[in-house]
């Protein structure tokens, strides 16, 4: 079945109604055959009280597209995807405007997908990277 980009990504974001990532507003923009794209607006709503991203909506962003991304591979009728590890290291601050989220795949196994996830700003310039286990269990 050939991929069809529209329709993951409209699917992704209707998974969103409701949940913590409509709450941090996050939108999935762009997915490939083996890579996920998204996007968080960088206010008040997800600073730390010293007014920069907080880590913990940062590792919110990367688990939520790379979970996802996790539904490029398998049957979402028959299975899903369970994060069980995520590390994160950030590298740079942020105060206001846009963080884009890119997770690709580094292991696709039958059982187990690892990600590789970036965390970038409208320059282009890393914030974070982080790294995602996703267990591949059958759908109960």
């Amino acid at each position: 079945m050939p991929f069809d980009k529209e329709k993951m990504l409209q699917l992704c974001n209707d998974w969103c109604k409701n949940t913590l990532m409509e709450t941090l507003e996050i939108e999935y923009i762009d997915a490939g055959e083996d890579y996920l794209t998204g996007k968080m607006p960088v206010n008040s709503r997800v600073h730390q009280p010293m007014g920069i991203l907080h880590g913990g909506a940062t590792v919110a962003l990367a688990e939520s597209i790379g979970s996802a991304a996790s539904m490029l591979f398998i049957n979402p009728e028959k299975q899903e995807a369970k994060g069980i590890e995520i590390s994160a290291n950030h590298l740079r601050s942020k105060r206001e405007g846009t963080v884009f989220c890119t997770a690709k795949i580094l292991h696709r196994g039958r059982s187990l997908h690892f990600w590789e996830i970036k965390i970038t700003d409208e320059n282009n310039k890393l914030i974070s990277i982080c790294k995602l286990t996703n267990m591949i269990l059958p759908r109960r």
